[in-house]
């Protein structure tokens, strides 16, 4: 039977590995020297968790596909996400791990996390290292061991988070690059959600179930909200929901013209539940109504 464990503080996850707990609200520690996690478990997360993976590695998933790299690869696991543990026989723990409660990020600029959307991304779409990315976060990671062997003083927090920030924002670029070096990838991904965007009026989809949502993409894509969202914005400047908006912009200034439909019909096979917001939402972009777009022209 699946065991499903919960882990709500540092050291309960640290008791797990095996290891001394030397701050209440953060961990860092190489798997190398640790137990492996207890095999075919879930594991209910309340803390920030970050893996740093080397070369093969047991399966650790929180998403709907396998890893698709071996050189190195990152995973980050918020609050409220639940992970799988699959390992085989014998398997030894690689790598290096970095987890911290929230309540040691409460008043700092790391806030919630927001700016970092990879927490929300799935397990194929972890970061994938070069070597020279894999030292500077190892190095990163060493800090912040070395700052917690120390006594702790009125220096401390504010020296742990600005690492974890600064690891982070590291992070953030190394995502940047692989987006860009996944540009084929990234080049399809958005000819098919063009294609799925087209369909979604061609088809009755918009009368059936409303207005398209980024999720709506995102899932027939097989990718996270945040990921493919963010892909988006890299590769073309717009965001995901902006490219539905001006298409909604372009279809409605097209369809305005069949005097045969009322502007109601129009919201309608749109997917607005409301005539009223449609009229909103095209005066906002237009400066004019619906009825006052269709008179001028």
């Amino acid at each position: 039977m699946e065991q499903i464990i919960k882990i709500e503080k540092v050291s309960q996850y640290n008791d797990l590995k095996g290891i001394e707990t030397q701050h209440p609200l953060i961990s860092v520690f190489y798997n190398s020297e640790t137990k492996a996690l207890p095999n075919n478990s879930r594991m209910h997360f309340g803390l920030y968790a970050i893996f740093l993976k080397a070369g093969k590695c047991g399966e650790l998933k929180y998403g709907r596909n396998n890893y698709d790299y071996d050189d190195g690869t990152m995973v980050f696991i918020a609050p409220g996400q639940v992970i799988e543990v699959n390992n085989p026989v014998d398997y030894q723990p690689t790598g290096m791990a970095l987890l911290f409660h929230p309540d040691l990020i409460k008043g700092t600029s790391l806030g919630k996390l927001s700016q970092y959307s990879f927490f929300s991304y799935d397990s194929h779409e972890a970061l994938h290292l070069s070597l020279k990315e894999q030292q500077i976060i190892k190095d990163l990671f060493g800090k912040l061991e070395y700052e917690l062997s120390q006594s702790i003083d009125k220096h401390s927090k504010s020296i742990i988070t600005n690492n974890i920030e600064l690891l982070l924002n590291y992070c953030i670029r190394f995502y940047d690059r692989q987006f860009i070096t996944r540009e084929n990838i990234n080049t399809d991904i958005l000819s098919k959600f063009e294609n799925l965007l087209n369909d979604y009026f061609i088809t009755n989809t918009a009368q059936e179930i409303g207005l398209p949502l980024v999720g709506y993409f995102a899932d027939r894509l097989h990718l996270s909200p945040n990921y493919f969202g963010d892909l988006i914005k890299k590769e073309t400047g717009k965001t995901a929901q902006e490219h539905i908006q001006l298409k909604l912009i372009n279809l409605a200034k097209e369809r305005i013209f069949d005097i045969d439909k009322s502007v109601s019909q129009i919201a309608s096979e749109l997917g607005f539940k409301y005539p009223q917001h449609f009229n909103r939402m095209f005066k906002k972009n237009t400066g004019y109504t619906p009825n006052e777009y269709r008179n001028l022209n």
